[in-house]
């Protein structure tokens, strides 16, 4: 109630009693005011969408894109101060910060439209080339204005009310985003969900102050402060979040407690107790660190999301974010270039224990576990357990897989393992060892099987 009364109480009574709006024209302060706050907003846009690569979460892609018009825009805006590039301001310059703002809440109203499914994994292939769509216009911008080519190529003064016209549409879409994100934070309370609905109310006045007011005036630069202030309470909000999953308050329920279709792939090491037993823990945490240091990077390789590691336990996740429909075949082939890197690796040391692996396939549900201090995003259910369990079977540098997944992969060359008898499944589950597989045509031929 603050952030909406305070700035616009304090517009109206600058706008209302003129010798109170003072004229303060001071170059200098503009321009490190301005570039500032712009690149406050450029690191809230590649943390947001940093974060919403990870979690394949399309509100937060939106949100990213959104800071990302402000700042781009707001740079340009700073370039306009004379002096910098140009003797006196021009069109492009000066309008930049209008035009951003508002195609920001574009982005913003659009970030409140809850996806799910095939839909969200569209929604964020939209929102990467949206991206770059959006830094190419922002650089044309730039270029045009620079060069003084029509029709940025003006005064200021000649389109004294494009502002307005820009204002109007965003001010609206900032109100209706900030009304969504208010009762989405009366249902999570997550003070990132806050902080973000906030600064949208905020940059919906910085669009009316910036409308209204004129240049070098108390009102003009109260819109500077309003923006600075949007973008500094998300900051304060993401920082006062706990590190792990910074920005969670602000994911789609499908990310935050979805179900997926996926294959759970994990790797232990045979023989690490009494390895461990035998040996210095530096040896140990050597031996770990080598065997690692190329198993991580063969399961990225293939599309994994490396869950977890703890002691000699590895998990990986693939599907996760629901854009990887062949996600069974890239598990086993992630399963199987870990087996080949580190099966290299165990040559240089004949006394070290060797990695087994289990890959399982089936439903997962997705979401985040636990609370400050502990918080993590990860996969539970049956396929999870089951996939641990399958692991188990496997020979020391062998790929263990149960029978969905090796449904999902015709053409391997496997052979029978025996079955499991799991607690609480009335059926045993059989268990196949891989042997090949049909080459990967994108693969490098040392990760072929």
């Amino acid at each position: 109630m603050v952030a909406i009364a305070l700035p616009l109480f304090g517009l109206a009574l600058l706008l209302g009693v003129p010798r109170l709006d003072l004229h303060w024209a001071h170059h200098p302060a503009h321009f490190w005011l301005v570039l500032g706050t712009a690149t406050l907003s450029a690191v809230l846009a590649y943390t947001t969408g940093d974060a919403a690569a990870r979690r394949g979460d399309a509100r937060l892609s939106h949100v990213s894109l959104a800071f990302l018009a402000s700042s781009g825009f707001l740079g340009l805006h700073a370039l306009a101060t004379p002096g910098v590039l140009l003797d006196e301001s021009n069109v492009g310059f000066a309008v930049a910060t209008p035009i951003g703002v508002a195609v920001g809440s574009l982005f913003a109203v659009r970030s409140t439209t809850e996806f799910a499914g095939s839909a969200a994994v569209a929604e964020v292939a939209l929102t990467r080339r949206l991206r770059w769509v959006l830094v190419a216009a922002m650089v044309l911008w730039g270029a045009v204005s620079l060069l003084r080519l029509p029709p940025l190529n003006g005064l200021p003064t000649q389109v004294e009310s494009l502002p307005v016209l820009v204002a109007v549409p965003g001010v609206l879409l900032y109100v209706v985003a900030a009304w969504r994100y208010a009762r989405l934070w009366r249902a999570r309370r997550d003070g990132v969900l806050l902080a973000v609905c906030t600064a949208y109310i905020l940059l919906a006045e910085a669009l009316v102050a910036m409308a209204l007011a004129t240049t070098w005036r108390i009102a003009w630069w109260e819109w500077h402060v309003l923006l600075l202030v949007a973008f500094g309470l998300v900051v304060v909000g993401a920082r006062r979040s706990w590190h792990e999953e910074r920005f969670a308050g602000l994911y789609l329920d499908d990310t935050a407690a979805g179900h997926r279709e996926a294959s759970v792939l994990f790797a232990d090491l045979q023989g690490f107790t009494t390895f461990s037993e035998g040996h210095a823990p530096a040896e140990v945490t050597a031996m770990l660190n080598d065997y690692f240091s190329v198993a991580v990077p063969a399961a990225l390789r293939h599309g994994g999301d490396v869950d977890r590691i703890i002691g000699d336990a590895l998990m990986v996740t693939f599907n996760k974010r629901g854009d990887q429909p062949d996600h069974a075949l890239r598990a086993v082939r992630a399963g199987l270039a870990l087996q080949e890197a580190t099966g290299r690796v165990a040559e240089r040391h004949s006394g070290w224990p060797r990695f087994r692996v289990g890959v399982n396939t089936g439903p997962i549900s997705v979401g985040l576990l636990g609370t400050h201090g502990g918080r993590t995003h990860t996969v539970i259910g049956d396929t999870v357990n089951t996939a641990s369990r399958i692991e188990g079977q496997a020979p020391a540098g062998g790929v263990a897989i149960g029978p969905a997944t090796l449904e999902a992969i015709p053409g391997a060359r496997t052979t029978p393992l025996g079955t499991l008898q799991l607690k609480g499944k009335a059926e045993p589950v059989e268990t196949y060892l891989v042997l090949a597989l049909e080459p990967d045509p994108s693969a490098p031929t040392s990760d072929l099987a």
